[in-house]
C-alpha cells in the first residue's frame, strides 16, 4: 500500500544548505510528533534557516543534515559519536534505485488527486487551522489541518528543493506525494495529518502532529557535526 504524503514528508525530513556564517542565524524550529502504523510515537525536531534544514530524532539518537549547494548529506549517529558524509545527488539516486527494486515487476496506476476544503476550522496546539481533505480516485486517503499562522518562506525553500529532488527519478508514489504537497501548499503548513488508508474504514489515524513552531537565532554549530565525532566513509554500492 502506498504511503503517499506521509512517506513523502518523512523524506522531506532531511535537508540542509551548509551556507553558515557569523555567530548566529535567524531560523525556525519545529517540534512535531510522528506516529507509525502501530500507533507508536516519537518526537522529531526540525531546524530551518535561510534554506537550511536539520532533523533530530531523539529516540534513536540520529540527526540528518543535507547540503543542497555543496551537494552533501550528513547522517549523524550520536550513540556511536560518528557520522557519514556523502554526496546528496548520489544518495538520491541510490534511494531511487532501492525504491524501484522494492516491488520489481509491479506497475502502479497513476491516480487522480483532488484536495477539498471542508469549511471546518478549529485551533490545534495554539494554531488556527483549516481542514483539507485529500482524495485519490474517489477515495478519501488523508486529511490535513493546515495553518497560515506561521511564516513559511524558510520552510518552503527546503521543502520545495527536496520535492524537486524526489520527483524526478522516484517511483509513482513519490510523484504522487509531490503532487499532493503542491496542491496543499496554498493552504499553509500542516499541523496535523490524519491517514485513512491503514484503518480499513474504521476512521482516520493520526500520523504527524506539530506541537510547536518557534522563531529563534540558531548557532552555526547546529548545522555541523559535533566536534570530536568520527567521520565514516561508506563503501561504494556494488554495481
Amino acid at each position: 500500500m502506498r504511503k503517499r504524503t506521509f512517506y513523502f514528508l518523512t523524506l522531506l525530513v532531511v535537508g540542509l544548505t551548509l551556507e553558515v556564517c557569523g555567530e548566529g542565524l535567524a531560523g525556525v524550529v519545529v517540534e512535531q510528533v510522528v506516529r507509525d502504523i502501530e500507533g507508536g510515537s516519537s518526537k522529531v525536531l526540525l531546524y530551518f534557516s535561510d534554506g537550511v534544514f536539520r532533523t533530530d530524532h531523539p529516540a534513536t539518537g540520529l540527526t540528518t543534515i543535507m547540503g543542497f549547494k555543496e551537494d552533501r548529506l550528513m547522517m549523524i549517529d550520536h550513540q556511536s559519536r560518528s557520522y557519514v558524509d556523502v554526496k546528496l545527488s548520489q544518495w538520491e539516486k541510490e534511494v531511487a534505485r532501492q525504491l524501484k527494486e522494492e516491488i520489481p515487476g509491479v506497475i502502479l496506476k497513476e491516480r487522480k488527486i483532488i484536495v477539498k476544503r471542508t469549511g471546518r476550522n478549529t485551533v490545534i496546539n495554539g494554531f488556527r487551522v483549516e481542514q483539507i481533505e485529500v482524495w485519490a480516485e474517489g477515495e478519501l486517503i488523508e486529511e490535513n489541518w493546515m495553518t497560515r499562522d506561521v511564516e513559511l518562506t524558510e520552510i518552503e525553500k527546503v521543502m520545495d528543493r527536496v520535492a524537486q529532488g524526489f520527483s524526478k527519478d522516484f517511483r509513482l508514489e513519490m510523484k504522487e506525494g509531490r503532487e499532493i504537497y503542491e496542491k496543499l501548499k496554498p493552504y499553509g503548513f500542516p499541523i496535523l495529518i490524519k491517514d485513512y488508508t491503514t484503518t480499513y474504514g474504521l476512521g482516520p489515524k493520526d500520523r504527524l502532529e506539530v506541537k510547536k513552531i518557534e522563531r529563534k537565532e540558531l548557532e552555526k554549530e547546529v548545522f555541523l557535526p559535533p566536534a570530536g565525532y568520527q567521520r565514516i566513509v561508506p563503501k561504494s554500492p556494488k554495481k
